[in-house]
């Protein structure tokens, strides 16, 4: 699999347009930028995209195949434009095929055509009439609607694009010197000329599904040239419609292996040991067959040792750990030797797998001590190593993914802790923690999709191509963990964020995982404007996890991670960034930025405050903040004030004074949460 999509420019046939610069200077050296796209391949390559230019040979099924967008830019003769000189602008049938099943069959086709196509000497419209658009032969005339009085330069008027938003953040478009197309009825029409062109009302840019794949054509080609991109929203529009037509490659099968088949063999083993096992680890079943399974699972370790040498010395300590816990009389088990020998932190390599085996809980999933296999994967690609390396250093995390597990993670477990181990004492420092970000990519893409469809949500291209593809979203999810994980020990701190059996209010914790976030949000979006292609899809992934997933996963006693997504809804709500109306949910995307930092704002005010107020005035500041706009329980003792406090008995008295439920859900969650609640109890032990 690969995240981003690969575009590749057809510049064989003719084209007037061409991504290389000094072709273009070559081809127009008064003004190349009149015949330059390489401001437009610019922007893709800092959305993530791969592009490249196709200068000679047929479009064949073998030259298509590996790419996800195919773009044909204008091609004319000669005595019409400037054109790169390489081929003719006339599609041999073949070609033609080639294309039309390369989109049936889910490759995205972008097509920019010309006013007066019929005099340029291409084939355009008999390769656009296999689905089932057309391309007039006209030139749009709008002197009330144009770009700088210029009747032929016409500013679109857009359309409704429907369940995707292909228009998000670019509702404003020149056609310079446009045609007009005839689009099918299932198409969506992007923009249209205005009432008062001639002609008026017609389709200028269109989107068509066909097969499994998607087509964009367009009545102008002038718009994205380097010396127009820059104007009206040029730039967003042509980032949509490329990140809407690509395909999403399909995830590549598991191959079947000896060691998948040994891995097998050891869950076996670990599985009947289990019901032998006490809450605490200690066998309490039958002795003599727990002997027996253990010296399963040794043999089946010992045997895949060989498939994780750099783990050599860790698994021989998990040898050595079973058999002195046999030899212990298989009391509560102690595997601190072996805790102390695993270190994937400084086994940080994109790729590498280890071997995991412990007694241990799994957090969000059983309490209970069992013996536990993982096989894992570590995820660590170069650019998330060079951020940690450079900026957000963060040398205990460590993303990794599933291969297999046991019965432990087949819950809603998402972390590898290494306090959740039995040991006989707690070592002085933890040094890593594991965050499974392959399944934090799969339950929020399933979550996020019912939740978009059922509020109807119209996403933009990037945000739906976060939802659809899993390598993008656990690359999105690693880079927000590490700059989530790392915020906790950064900022003005009022109280130690790690010590999570402090006795506090509940809301306390929502605050802190929310500043995290919010951080994490804020960071994403100055790592967007330095071109760090992940960075928009971060924003994204929080504000719909947030928003959807969280406040209705898990029972309502003291959720804080749902209570931080009520919070944040609530402020978007207020200040009419998000909006829920007609039974229809919308999002300002222009303003979201701005609203998230607001909030960030107020909540890190809170904590600076905090660092001079005594531990019961920062609390109940913290209650008056998140009640500021999620409203308490009716029979909170905490929103009518201190005066309404016990005062003996501090700090538990006013803890436990504090309602299980002390937010409860609004109307909008509650009747989410029955829409989705089958949708979230799924993705438990989810696998990507």
């Amino acid at each position: 699999m690969r995240a981003f999509p690969r575009v590749l420019f057809d510049e064989a046939h003719s084209e007037s347009w061409t991504i290389r610069r000094d072709v273009a200077e070559t081809m127009n050296p008064g003004h190349p930028d009149d015949n330059s796209y390489v401001r437009a391949a610019g922007i893709l390559r800092r959305l993530g995209h791969t592009v490249a230019a196709h200068t000679e040979g047929p479009i064949t099924p073998a030259l298509l195949g590996p790419n996800d967008v195919f773009v044909i830019a204008h091609p004319s003769a000669g005595r019409w434009e400037r054109t790169t000189g390489l081929g003719s602008p006339v599609f041999p049938v073949e070609e033609l095929d080639a294309v039309e099943a390369y989109v049936a069959d889910g490759g995205g086709l972008v097509v920019l055509a010309e006013c007066e196509q019929e005099k340029y000497g291409s084939n355009l419209e008999e390769l656009l009439a296999r689905f089932g658009v057309g391309v007039e032969h006209t030139t749009v005339q709008d002197p009330r609607s144009a770009h700088n009085g210029v009747a032929a330069w016409v500013l679109g008027s857009p359309g409704d694009t429907g369940g995707q938003d292909l228009l998000a953040g670019a509702r404003r478009a020149c056609f310079y010197r446009a045609g007009v197309l005839v689009a099918p009825e299932d198409a969506t029409v992007l923009f249209r000329t205005s009432p008062t062109a001639d002609p008026a009302g017609r389709p200028l840019a269109v989107a068509v599904r066909h097969g499994k794949g998607r087509v964009v054509v367009l009545a102008d080609s002038d718009l994205f040239g380097d010396d127009s991109i820059g104007d009206y929203d040029h730039a967003a529009l042509w980032g949509n419609l490329v990140t809407w037509a690509a395909r999403v490659p399909a995830p590549a099968a598991a191959k079947e292996s000896e060691a998948r088949a040994a891995f097998r063999g050891l869950k076996d083993a670990v599985e009947a040991l289990k019901p032998l096992q006490a809450k605490d680890g200690s066998i309490e079943g039958d002795r003599d067959r727990a002997v027996a399974l253990i010296s399963e699972i040794v043999d089946h370790v010992d045997g895949l040792t060989p498939r994780f040498p750099h783990d050599e010395a860790y698994l021989a300590a998990v040898v050595a750990d079973f058999r002195k816990w046999v030899e212990q009389g298989l009391g509560v088990p102690d595997f601190l030797d072996s805790l102390n020998a695993f270190h994937p932190d400084t086994q940080r390599v994109d790729g590498l797998e280890h071997l995991v085996v412990f007694p241990m809980y799994t957090q969000n999933g059983t309490t209970f001590r069992y013996i536990e296999a993982v096989w894992i994967r570590t995820v660590w690609p170069e650019w998330l190593a060079e951020l940690e390396n450079t900026r957000y250093d963060n040398p205990m995390f460590v993303p990794i993914a599933f291969e297999d597990f046991t019965s432990g993670y087949d819950t809603n477990s998402a972390v590898l802790f290494p306090e959740t181990v039995a040991v006989r004492e707690t070592p002085s420092r933890f040094s890593w923690g594991g965050i499974f970000c392959d399944r934090e990519a799969a339950r929020f893409r399933a979550v996020s999709e019912a939740a978009a469809a059922t509020l109807k949500l119209a996403l933009p291209p990037d945000a739906a191509r976060l939802i659809e593809s899993q390598e993008l979203a656990q690359d999105t999810f690693v880079l927000w963990d590490l700059i989530h994980d790392r915020t906790h020990s950064h900022g003005d701190l009022p109280f130690d964020p790690f010590m999570i059996k402090q006795r506090m209010p509940y809301w306390l914790y929502s605050l802190e995982e929310l500043r995290c976030d919010l951080t994490a949000f804020g960071e994403a979006v100055k790592l967007e404007r330095e071109g760090v292609p992940h960075a928009r899809y971060v924003q994204f992934a929080i504000l719909f996890d947030r928003l959807f997933r969280f406040p209705i996963t898990g029972d309502r006693v003291r959720n804080y991670d749902g209570l931080g997504g009520q919070l944040l809804f609530a402020y978007l709500h207020r200040n009419d960034i998000v909006r829920w109306t007609d039974n229809r949910l919308s999002v300002d995307w222009s303003r979201l930025a701005d609203g998230v930092a607001d909030l960030r704002a107020e909540v890190e005010k809170l904590y600076r405050d905090g660092i001079d107020r005594s531990k019961l005035a920062h609390w109940l500041a913290a209650h008056q903040l998140v009640a500021a706009y999620v409203e308490p329980h009716p029979a909170s003792v905490w929103n009518r004030g201190v005066d309404a406090l016990p005062v003996e008995g501090f700090p538990k008295a006013v803890v436990d004074a504090v309602l299980p439920d002390e937010f409860p859900l609004s109307m909008f969650y509650e009747a989410l949460r029955r829409k989705l609640g089958d949708v979230v109890a799924s993705t438990k032990g989810i696998r990507a």
